[in-house]
């Protein structure tokens, strides 16, 4: 595999490939220091500290020819991403080539370069444009099919698959705010993350789960490794006969990423209706309410002095308010006294009903560009930032139904509209502010997530906000890589009982330019202890050990393990589970089956999602239809 790049991407995607899958990869990257290296320009503010920082940032992550060939089989060192240099970078014996370059000119004309080279490549563009990258998608496929026209494409994979690092890392991101962590699986809109658990009889009881994907290693002297139960390491994917056996030992479990905080209505969380404490402020509300008594106050006199009905009393005392009406010359002088307070009182109230009226008017605007926090909000997610990354982040977060109030500086940001569609409150103001933090009602917040494109920024807002909450979870964006390693050191250390995470947009963004690598049939990865696990969407059509026999059959402990079922016709479904849905969001459609009986019998047009080991996959992968029709001469 080749990967082309001028970034912290292009390294963290070839140490995924390499390290995770055990594939051979190539390494392309502009000359160090050359016309063609990256640019290390950071958008942070203005300020001494903030210029010293992005130095010091930019000195620290910078690659080091010593350091990058670690990461790869194969370093090749090119300033113009041509023809020729694709060529010596073995583009047309290679399987698949990433183009991640920040560049989008730079990808889009490699791959028109590298699809003319190799027909059959799989091509895996970073891209930030989802419109330009649907095209672009469709006009390579096309060229593909006129560069090989006998191309079975049922059988081999030479699809094009274009990936921006906002919506790769997005998911990412949002795990960690519900769930703490980032390693986790996107599969029909759903995140999956793996559990470590620790025995049932250590105070610890078993929580809902959708499968057993390891033991634990045992450690040295426990019952469960003198027993011969593979104490010297993990257990893969076992069977329920081990799982019960090794009752002293930890387990790894596979659980779906939910919300689990307070419920909240959809119109109390969006601010649907305008209440009248929401359409006029406090101190009005008070003046209204006196001019009120008032007018009560002198319809009553006016009854007590002049008699008669009341209700007529209350009609004369109105007519004085508004202007209209006779003098009352030659009544008694009471009824003269209380004309005049009337007449004052209709001064007093005139600006207090355009004051409403004007305060309406801007509230009514307001609600219907912004929404505000609810009071009572509380167990939400306050976002920081709505910038390409931010604007990702609120979608997964929606998806999944949790409640975020969005902080953002910029009125014009590209995420406000996308806010006010889905109706999320928003607070705009600098996170340096007092008071904005507290606006969004961060001491009640379950989450914060800072991901602006200043890392001064998201830095402060996590300080500010530990003050506030001291064990509120945060999870920061944070361009250098060893500078977020040092933040989530030290905080970790100051806050050892709040979790703290800290990622790179490549970090986070690595793993699923990886999957779309080895191809679109794989959904990621996920570690267990020093091994592991790989997650594929496999068709059981022609496939020995798949079609025909029962999921109990099927299973093959530490190898593979089938965990849900794709319902979706074959025509219907789409070839990449870990793409986001195509709904809105709160309108979900699960359409895989978790949880199947074992005596199910797998048919010709269904699709399994499986857990496997490296070793496992690869036997299926070359036992599946696709590997016997590239056998055959």
């Amino acid at each position: 595999m080749v990967v082309c790049g001028d970034g912290g991407l292009a390294h963290r995607l070839a140490a995924e490939l390499r390290g995770v899958y055990g594939e051979r990869v190539t390494l392309v990257v502009p000359p160090a220091g050359g016309a063609g290296a990256p640019s290390q320009t950071r958008a942070v503010p203005a300020g001494r500290a903030s210029a010293l920082f992005g130095r010091m940032s930019a000195v620290v992550a910078r690659p080091q020819p010593g350091d990058r060939g670690a990461v790869a089989d194969r370093l090749l060192e090119e300033t113009d991403l041509d023809e020729d240099a694709l060529t010596r970078a073995g583009v047309a014996q290679a399987s698949a080539l990433a183009l991640v370059h920040q560049d989008d000119e730079v990808n889009i004309r490699a791959a028109l370069a590298a699809r003319r080279l190799n027909p059959r490549l799989r091509l895996v563009i970073r891209l930030y444009n989802r419109k330009l990258g649907q095209y672009l998608e469709q006009l390579l496929d096309q060229a593909a099919a006129v560069g090989a026209p006998g191309l079975d494409h049922d059988q081999v994979d030479a699809s094009t698959t274009v990936l921006s690092d906002a919506d790769t890392a997005a998911p990412s991101l949002a795990a960690t705010a519900v769930a703490g962590t980032s390693k986790v699986i996107r599969a029909d809109g759903l995140l999956l993350r793996a559990v470590e658990r620790l025995p049932a009889g250590q105070g610890r009881t078993a929580g809902p789960q959708l499968c057993t994907l390891a033991l634990l290693s045992a450690a040295p002297g426990d019952p469960a490794a003198a027993g011969g139960s593979g104490g010297a390491g993990p257990q893969l994917l076992p069977d329920e006969q081990s799982v019960g056996a090794a009752t002293g030992r930890g387990t790894v479990v596979l659980e779906a990423v939910s919300y689990t905080g307070p419920a909240l209505s959809p119109g109390r969380l969006a601010g649907r209706g305008a209440p009248l404490r929401q359409l006029f402020s406090r101190r009005l509300r008070w003046s209204l309410a006196g001019v009120l008594a008032s007018v009560c106050g002198l319809a009553f006199a006016s009854w007590l002095t002049a008699g008669g009905n009341p209700l007529h009393a209350a009609y004369l005392t109105l007519l004085d308010l508004f202007a209209i009406g006779d003098p009352a010359i030659g009544e008694p002088a009471g009824r003269q006294v209380i004309q005049l307070l009337s007449g004052l009182t209709g001064l007093l109230l005139l600006p207090v009903l355009i004051a409403a009226v004007l305060e309406g008017l801007g509230t009514f605007r307001t609600s219907a560009a912004l929404r505000r926090p609810p009071r009572g909000l509380s167990g939400h997610v306050v976002l920081l930032g709505l910038g390409k990354i931010g604007s990702r982040v609120l979608t997964s977060l929606r998806e999944l139904d949790i409640p975020v109030v969005c902080v953002e500086s910029d009125p014009e940001a590209r995420g406000i509209a996308l806010a006010r569609r889905l109706r999320v409150p928003i607070v705009i103001g600098d996170v340096a502010t007092e008071g904005v933090l507290e606006a969004a009602k961060i001491e009640r917040a379950h989450a914060l997530l800072a991901v602006t494109s200043a890392d001064i920024t998201n830095l402060e807002a996590a300080l500010y906000a530990r003050t506030v909450q001291p064990e509120l979870q945060v999870s920061m964006r944070l361009f250098d890589d060893e500078f977020a390693s040092a933040v989530y050191r030290t905080l970790r250390a100051a806050h050892p009982r709040a979790v703290t995470r800290s990622r790179s947009v490549s970090t986070l963004a690595a793993p699923a330019f990886a999957g779309a690598m080895m191809g679109r049939q794989i959904l990621g990865a996920m570690p267990v202890e020093r091994t592991m696990l790989l997650f594929a969407a496999v068709d059981v059509a022609g496939h020995p050990l798949l079609e025909g026999l029962t999921v109990e059959e099927v299973f093959r402990p530490g190898a593979w393990r089938i965990l849900a079922l794709d319902l979706a016709a074959p025509g219907e479904r789409r070839p990449d589970l870990t793409a986001p849905r195509p709904e809105a969001a709160g309108e979900r459609r699960t359409e895989l089956v978790w949880n199947l009986p074992p005596g199910y019998v797998l048919r010709s047009q269904d699709r399994v999602v499986l857990a496997a080991t490296r070793q496992g996959l690869a036997e299926l992968l070359a036992r599946g239809p696709r590997a016997r029709a590239r056998a055959m001469p």
